[in-house]
C-alpha cells in the first residue's frame, strides 16, 4: 500500500471517496471487489476520527428497541454476524450484565421481553464457521448470583440481573485499515492527508451541474491536485455536512455531532460487559478490553468544530459522577483513570428545518430546536445529490453506526452502479477481510505459534490479533534489508508483546507517517494510555530512519503524540 497522489491525479476513477473512516474503507471495499476503479482519500490518518473513538462495539443496539426501530436493530443484529464471518481475529462474543430493579419497566419481565425480541431478531447469530464464535440466548441471574458478579451494583430494589451477548472489536482503527488494505489488493488508490478542499463541476445534461472530481491539498508536499472520478462519495463522517457545503452553501442534510467519551481503567468486571443506568446521566457501559476496562460513554450534542474535539478534566469528572451513580461501589476517583479518549457521532438530524408558528426569538424556538443526540435514530442515510440539489455524480453516506457500516457502504455503490450504468452483486457480506481468512481462530493462533518458534507465544498471538492471515507478510518485513532481522523480531518493551518490525511495516507497507499513526493506529501502543519515554522515543527512532527526520522533526514528533495522552482546556 504506497501513497502517489501525483498518479493518482493521471488517473480517472469510476469512484472518489472522500473519508477515510469505515464508512468510506467499507465502501472503497466493496466497490473494489465490484470491479470498480477506486480512489480514497483522507485528510488526516485512516480511521483517525470517529471510527477510533468507538466503544470497540459491535452490537444490535438492545436501547433502539425501546424507540421501536425494529429494522435498525434487525439491520445491525444480521451485520454483527457478518463481522463475525469475515474478521474472525477481530470480532469476538461478550456477555453482558444488565441488573433489574424492581418490577416495573427496569424489571425482569419488561427486560425479559425486550431480550427475548434481541434473541428472535438475531434468530441468524449462530451461522457462524467458527463455533466459538457462537452467542448464547439471553438468561437470568437471581439477585445474589447478580451480586456475586457484580458486587458494586446498586443494592436499592435490586431483584436480580440478566445476561445477553453481543461482540467486541479487538481494534477498530485495525480493522478498518484491513478493509482499505484489502480495497487496495483489487486495485484502488488510497491516499492519507490528504484533504478534500472543493469539488471540480462541470454543466448537467439539462439542469445543475456534474461533479467530476474533487480538488485535494497534499500535507506531506503542500502540492495541489485534482482527482478526477465518474462519482464521488462523501464519507465524512462529522465532517459529512462540511463537505456538502462545498457543493451547495446551504445542504439538504444536516448533522447531530454527538460528543461521546470514554475512560479507560483497572479491570472491573472480569469476562462480563455491564450496562448499567445512571439516573443523573442515561445509560453506561462497562466494558472488559485487553485486560483493562472501558467505561463510555457521554452523548453531548457538540457543536464545535470537529478538528477541536477532546477531553477536559471536566468531562472526565462528570463522567466519573454519572459512573459512581450507577455503579456506587466502584468509588472511582480521577487517578483512577488510566487513559480516556473522545468520539463524534454523526447524526442525521431529523428536525425540522423550520418550526411551523413558533416565535423567531422566544423560548419556544429554543426548545422546538433543541437538538437531543441521546434520543436521535443512529440509522444512516444515502442522499443522492441530483433530485433535490441539481449536483449529479455526488452521493453522501450520512449518519449510521460501526456496526452497520458494511451494509451502508452495499447502498451506496449499488447507488453509484446505477448512476454508472454497471451492475455488480455486493461481496463483502461473504468475503473475508485482508487477514480474515482463517478457519477457527485458536487453532489458526496454535498454527502461527507452532510455526514461528523463534518468536514467543504471546508476541504470535498479538500479531495474529493485529494481522490476522497476513502475520508472514508482516513478519517478512523483518528480511527485506540485510542485518534487520534480529533487531526488528525483539520486543519495543519487556512486558509488551509488541515488536520492531510492527513499526517499520506501517512505514513501508501501511502508509503511517507520523509517530501517532503507529501509536494509536497501526500497532495499538498508546490505546491504553501513554506506553513510557523509552517505548515513544524508541518507535519514533525507528520511524525517523525510515521516513528521515531530523532531531527537530524527532522532537516535534514524540511532543506532538504526547500531548494526545493529555486533556485540553476547558471553555
Amino acid at each position: 500500500m504506497q501513497r502517489d497522489l501525483a498518479a493518482m491525479s493521471a488517473t480517472e476513477y469510476d469512484l472518489v471517496i472522500v473519508g477515510g473512516g469505515i464508512t468510506g474503507a467499507s465502501t472503497a471495499w466493496d466497490a473494489s471487489l465490484r470491479g470498480l476503479k477506486v480512489a480514497l482519500l483522507e485528510k488526516d490518518d485512516f480511521a483517525h476520527a470517529t471510527t477510533s473513538g468507538s466503544s470497540k462495539l459491535v452490537h444490535g443496539g438492545l436501547r433502539y428497541l425501546v424507540n421501536g426501530e425494529l429494522k435498525l436493530v434487525r439491520e445491525s443484529l444480521r451485520e454483527r454476524r457478518i463481522w463475525e464471518n469475515v474478521a474472525p481475529h477481530m470480532v469476538h462474543p461478550l456477555p453482558f450484565v444488565i441488573p433489574t430493579y424492581g418490577w416495573g419497566m427496569k424489571g425482569p419481565l419488561v427486560l425479559g421481553i425486550g431480550l427475548a425480541l434481541y434473541d428472535l431478531l438475531s434468530f441468524d447469530r449462530n451461522w457462524l464457521s467458527d463455533d466459538d464464535k457462537k452467542l448464547p440466548g439471553f438468561r437470568r441471574l437471581s439477585k445474589g448470583k447478580a451480586l456475586d458478579l457484580v458486587p458494586s451494583l446498586k443494592r436499592e430494589g435490586l431483584t436480580g440481573a440478566m445476561v445477553y451477548y453481543d461482540c467486541q472489536m479487538f481494534a477498530p482503527e485495525r480493522l478498518c485499515l484491513e478493509c482499505i488494505e484489502g480495497a487496495v489488493e483489487c486495485g484502488a488508490d488510497v491516499a492519507n492527508y490528504a484533504e478534500v478542499t472543493g469539488f471540480t463541476t462541470e454543466a448537467a445534461m439539462g439542469r445543475g451541474v456534474k461533479v467530476t472530481g474533487v480538488s485535494v491539498a497534499d500535507e506531506v508536499t503542500g502540492a495541489t491536485h485534482t482527482i478526477r472520478g465518474k462519482v464521488v462519495v462523501n464519507a465524512a463522517g462529522p465532517w459529512a455536512d462540511k463537505t456538502m457545503a462545498m457543493a451547495d452553501e446551504t445542504p439538504a442534510r444536516r448533522l447531530i455531532r454527538s460528543k461521546g467519551i470514554h475512560i479507560i481503567t483497572r479491570d472491573l468486571s472480569g469476562d462480563h460487559a455491564l450496562a448499567v443506568q445512571s439516573s443523573i446521566g442515561g445509560h453506561f457501559f462497562v466494558i472488559p478490553w485487553r485486560g483493562y476496562t472501558i467505561i463510555g460513554t457521554t452523548d453531548t450534542v457538540f457543536e464545535e468544530d470537529p478538528d477541536e474535539l477532546g477531553v477536559t478534566e471536566k468531562d472526565i469528572a462528570d463522567f466519573l459522577a454519572v459512573v459512581n451513580d450507577g455503579l456506587p461501589g466502584l468509588h472511582l476517583k480521577r487517578e483512577d483513570v488510566i487513559h480516556f479518549y473522545a468520539g463524534i457521532r454523526p447524526l442525521v438530524d431529523t428536525t425540522p428545518q423550520e418550526v411551523p408558528g413558533a416565535e423567531t426569538d422566544g423560548e419556544s424556538t429554543k426548545e422546538a430546536e433543541k437538538k437531543d443526540s441521546y434520543n436521535a435514530s443512529r440509522a444512516a442515510e444515502v442522499y443522492d445529490h441530483a433530485p433535490e440539489e441539481a449536483i449529479d455524480g455526488l452521493i453522501s453516506a450520512i449518519g449510521g453506526k460501526w456496526t452497520t457500516s458494511r451494509h451502508l457502504a452495499e447502498q451506496v455503490v449499488d447507488l453509484a452502479l446505477k448512476k454508472l450504468g454497471r451492475a455488480a452483486k455486493c461481496e463483502t457480506q461473504c468475503t473475508p477481510v485482508y487477514g480474515g481468512d482463517m478457519a477457527r481462530l485458536k487453532t489458526y493462533v496454535a498454527r502461527a505459534q507452532k510455526r514461528h518458534p523463534h518468536l514467543a507465544p504471546d508476541i504470535v498471538e498479538n500479531l495474529v490479533n493485529f494481522y490476522g492471515s497476513r502475520i508472514d507478510e508482516v513478519l517478512a518485513t523483518a528480511d527485506e534489508k540485510p542485518g534487520e532481522r534480529e533487531a526488528l523480531l525483539k520486543r519495543i518493551a519487556p512486558d509488551n508483546p509488541v515488536i520492531g518490525v510492527q513499526v517499520v511495516h506501517a512505514v513501508r507497507h501501511e502508509m503511517a507517517l507520523h509517530l501517532d499513526d503507529v501509536i494509536f493506529r497501526r500497532t495499538g501502543l498508546g490505546t491504553l494510555g501513554n506506553p513510557g519515554s523509552p517505548v515513544v522515543k524508541q518507535v519514533a527512532e525507528l520511524m525517523g530512519r525510515e521516513l528521515g527526520w531530523d532531531e527537530t522533526a524527532l522532537a516535534n514528533e514524540i511532543s506532538g503524540t504526547v500531548r494526545l495522552f493529555e486533556t485540553i482546556p476547558g471553555k
